[in-house]
This record gives structure tokens, sequence and C-alpha cells, in this order.
């Protein structure tokens, strides 16, 4: 479990065994959410929190990681590997529980390099799964419940 601790920065709440990464909700963020993924895809999302935190933009963030996967110096698992995200409204969680109310799921799938054609579905959001960052390494299969 990765959390926030001392003035917003992230650290290991607690050590796990098993496959999964979960990551706490920032408190310091206007929404409230939480993910948990696949111990394999550590350093990708590392490496993500650690670009950001330099003042780096999305677009340039996936050009870095591009480039480090492509020369092998950033791992990136070779198979399926999946991601789980639930958020709310910050105004959705029952301080006296600790539990959000009517959290919204998001299902991932991470297939490396896969697109819409190889697994029939669209590359743009609609009514049903989709995938995200087609051809990609990090292509994944975006599943709403």
């Amino acid at each position: 479990m990765i959390g926030y601790r001392n003035y917003g920065r992230l650290a290991v709440l607690r050590e796990g065994t098993g496959t999964m990464i979960c990551l706490a909700d920032d408190p310091s963020a206007a929404a409230w959410h939480v993910a948990c993924y696949h111990k394999d895809l550590e350093p990708f999302m590392a490496r993500g929190r650690e670009l950001e935190a330099q003042g780096m933009k999305r677009p340039a963030i996936d050009s870095v990681r591009l480039a480090e996967i492509t020369a092998k110096t950033l791992p990136f698992p070779d198979g399926p590997r999946a991601l789980i995200n639930l958020s709310a409204p910050a105004d959705s969680l029952d301080a006296a529980t600790g539990i959000a109310r009517s959290p919204r799921r998001l299902d991932v799938l991470y297939i490396p390099y896969v697109t819409g054609a190889a697994v029939g579905l669209p590359e743009r959001p609609g009514v049903g799964p989709w995938v995200m960052y087609p051809g990609k390494p990090w292509a994944h299969l975006m599943i709403m419940r």
C-alpha cells in the first residue's frame, strides 16, 4: 500500500506479499481516487509520478517513458496486467466510515501494443469497453462499471 505522508509525499504505508500494489487517495486532490495495479506495472507508474513531480505534462511523460521502454531502460510487462480504479467526488466520502458513497469503478487491462482491430473493440470511448493508447506499450482496455 502506497499512500501520502509528510506533506503530500508518497510513502509505503504497508508492505504486502501479493501481486497488487494499491495507491491510497491523495487527500490534497479535488476528488477521491484509489487504484490497485499489478506489481509489474510499478516501474512504469513510479516513473510517471517522478516525471510529473518534475513538472512534466502527459505528452512529455509519455514520450520519455516510450523512449525508455524502447531502450529497455524502463521495465514494462510483456503480457496482460490489471489495474482497478475507484473514484468519487470528494464530498461523497463518509468521514465516519472512510467509505465513499457510490464510487465509480474502472477496470483496466494493460495488453502491450494491442489495437482495437486485434481485439474487436473501438479505440475511442463509447458505451462499452474500448482500447486506450492503441499500439503503445501501455495500450489497455478500458472497462467502465
